[in-house]
């Protein structure tokens, strides 16, 4: 029963009502658009003056839009138009149940379809964090972006579940628990295995990609980010945050990040 509790914790929705930011020291546009995952996702877009392309930011499992907004600061001072948006079942976008990557893969390609349409013509980077890297890299077909940031995304979601029992209940009762949750994403989710393995779709995306990870993440390990970065296809960038776990890495060293991401975005948009 508790296995089942627990299961049903992970997936279920984590919504919420967000409303549009008082003060910035930016424009900000409350825009929504259609996703075949079946929602309507809802989102902010913030265009630049004279943009040099633009950012599709993705949140984290349980997490929603305003998880993201401290990198809009520094992406639209440097000339940037972003959007960022809930995934399905999450902020205020509507869904049955957290899918970790999944559905949350045709939200991603919403995202950027959307971008493209009101952005014609200019290139596209996506910057990804947790299962918002796990949506970017499970995209069928591969996202159609100029340059992909991918942070702290777990290579199968069979790693991930096992690194998170045993954080919670130690080694022994946490190896014990993965198979108690796996066994049921086929009859609540309608999805295996499989289907959430990032680590089986890198190595077909060929866009420039830079691969964040933080060397004490518990969640993700360090010998997990490495395998999915060797997996990947040239081009392709890796960087090792000492000291940060499975945290933002942007708000965990906001002077280094910003420069690693400026570099790569400079280099491959501009």
């Amino acid at each position: 029963m508790l296995d089942v509790l627990i299961g049903g914790a992970m997936i279920a929705p984590s919504q919420r009502r967000l409303p549009l930011p008082a003060t910035t020291n930016y424009p900000i546009e409350s825009v929504s658009f259609p996703s075949a995952s079946g929602a309507t996702i809802q989102g902010w877009l913030v265009p630049a003056k004279v943009s040099k392309g633009v950012i599709v930011l993705m949140h984290g499992v349980h997490a929603d839009r305003r998880t993201m907004g401290g990198r809009v600061n520094f992406l639209h001072r440097a000339g940037y138009s972003i959007l960022l948006f809930d995934f399905q079942a999450h902020g205020e976008s509507l869904g049955k149940h957290i899918t970790f990557g999944y559905l949350e893969s045709r939200d991603a390609t919403a995202a950027v379809a959307f971008a493209r349409q009101r952005f014609p013509g200019e290139k596209i980077a996506t910057i990804g964090v947790s299962m918002g890297g796990a949506a970017e890299l499970l995209a069928q077909p591969p996202l159609a972006v100029d340059a992909m940031i991918v942070e702290s995304c777990y290579p199968t979601i069979k790693e991930a579940i096992e690194d998170r029992m045993i954080v919670r209940f130690g080694p022994v009762l946490g190896e014990l628990a993965v198979p108690l949750l796996t066994w049921q994403m086929e009859p609540r989710l309608g999805i295996g295995l499989d289907d959430l393995c990032p680590i089986h779709r890198v190595s077909k995306i060929t866009v420039p990609k830079f691969f964040m990870a933080g060397d004490g993440d518990v969640n993700t390990t360090l010998k997990e980010s490495r395998a999915l970065f060797a997996a990947a296809a040239e081009p392709k960038q890796l960087w090792i945050l000492a000291g940060a776990r499975h945290e933002d890495l942007h708000h965990f060293a906001p002077q280094i990040y910003e420069q690693k991401v400026l570099a790569f975005l400079a280099q491959y948009l501009n």
